[in-house]
């Protein structure tokens, strides 16, 4: 039978893995690495390091080019659906090719692969298709939710009041629908349209060199957030941002 580990490996600092992590690194025989383009090189460029400092040789790092998203069209949920269908179809010619029975394959996920990341639905789709059998175990890792809070220093939760999961797009057309809204990645920065009441958390490539933090209330600190991840984006090619929305004070 062959086995795959799907590791978590936080949100960008290298001391994010965890003890768990190290180890999972340390039994894989094989490391399958999906290149994004020359854009997000350094996402790539941070898993063979951490292979590099934890892998235990003999093992194998095998790339593959990542199924390009149609980020043009309107039928949003559909333009996914298809590109984890077609990334499916990678993964299960990587695992059927170039993992051995007997032998331990690893996927290195950016922060928790059960945290906003496709790798645990698209193996999914790979098992049911009954092409290729596997067995298959999660690692979880620092995602950047955490990362986020830990460095603006603020609790995830408060006392009787729920947390709400949630994106750009989601946000903008619904709006805050609780107290406390983590979103994750908002290309439209559609955190201006929370008002008054709300004080963000706001932060990109935690975890990185490249780290930008903001913190205040909203309509103190969008027009900055916008101009700061504008730039960012035009000047490294891509950008990955998390932010926590804060009712100040809950209605009554």
């Amino acid at each position: 039978m062959k086995r795959l580990l799907v590791i978590g490996i936080g949100a960008g600092d290298p001391d994010h893995l965890t003890l768990q992590g190290a180890k999972a690194i340390a039994a894989a025989d094989v490391f399958f690495l999906v290149d994004k383009g020359e854009a997000k090189q350094e996402l790539v460029r941070l898993r063979q390091d951490l292979i590099e400092a934890h892998g235990r040789g003999p093992y194998r790092i095998v790339e593959a080019r990542d199924p390009e998203r149609d980020r043009t069209t309107p039928a949003y949920a559909e333009a996914v659906e298809d590109w984890r269908s077609r990334r499916s179809q990678v993964y299960e010619r990587l695992i059927r090719d170039e993992l051995e029975d007997g032998r331990t394959g690893a996927f290195l996920v950016w922060g928790d692969p059960g945290v906003y990341d496709s790798t645990l639905a698209i193996l999914e789709e790979v098992l049911e298709r009954g092409h290729v059998t596997f067995d298959h175990e999660v690692i979880p890792g620092i995602s950047s939710v955490s990362a986020l809070t830990a460095r603006h220093r603020v609790g995830l939760t408060r006392v009787a009041r729920p947390v709400h999961l949630t994106t750009g797009r989601r946000l903008a057309e619904e709006g805050a629908t609780a107290d406390d809204v983590v979103v994750m990645l908002d290309a439209h920065c559609s955190f201006a349209g929370a008002g008054a009441d709300f004080h963000i958390y706001w932060g990109a490539y935690l975890g990185t060199p490249d780290e930008i933090l903001v913190s205040g209330p909203v309509p103190e600190v969008a027009g900055r957030i916008r101009e700061l991840r504008a730039e960012a984006r035009a000047r490294k090619g891509w950008i990955m941002d998390t932010y926590l929305l804060r009712r100040i004070t809950p209605p009554a």
